[in-house]
């Protein structure tokens, strides 16, 4: 895939919160008549694209009829062994640089859980966006093909 589009209200706001995330702006352009760039992190790339007249996003998340796109997901097994310490790390990032009023504070949507998808147990937890759309990080805790 070579990226997923995001609308945002706010597309500095919606850089500084994916540069949090250690996303970097690759291009910066224009689609019409606004301002987008290419952000590359976390092994993707994603588009942010500012709406002129924006209206609020769905609540995907809490919304169990909502339909359509539902999140970006983040595997992050090969960069960490913990997901509740490196989403604690993350939320204190967040923090310190909410007090300089760079972003908003880091919206836990579901803190670290185990979850068995298949044969394969991973912890999950989902953050808010700077435009409160979904974001799933991920992290395989037992792989059954892997010798112990």
């Amino acid at each position: 895939m070579h990226h997923a589009s995001i609308r945002t209200a706010d597309i500095h706001q919606a850089i500084a919160f994916y540069e949090q995330l250690g996303f970097q702006i690759q291009e910066r352009f224009t689609a019409g008549i606004t301002l987008a760039c290419w952000m590359e992190g976390m092994g993707g790339r994603i588009e942010l694209v500012q709406v002129p007249q924006p209206r609020p996003a769905a609540d995907a998340f809490a919304d169990e009829h909502y339909t359509g796109y539902y999140h970006l997901s983040f595997d992050l097994t090969p960069l960490i062994t913990d997901l509740s310490e490196w989403l604690a790390k993350l939320q204190q990032k967040f923090e310190i640089a909410a007090a300089s009023g760079q972003v908003q504070p880091l919206k836990v949507l579901l803190p670290p859980t185990q979850q068995q998808i298949g044969t394969h147990i991973y912890e999950v937890t989902f953050v808010a966006d700077a435009d409160s759309l979904p974001l799933e990080f991920i992290r395989m805790m037992i792989n059954p093909n892997e010798s112990r």
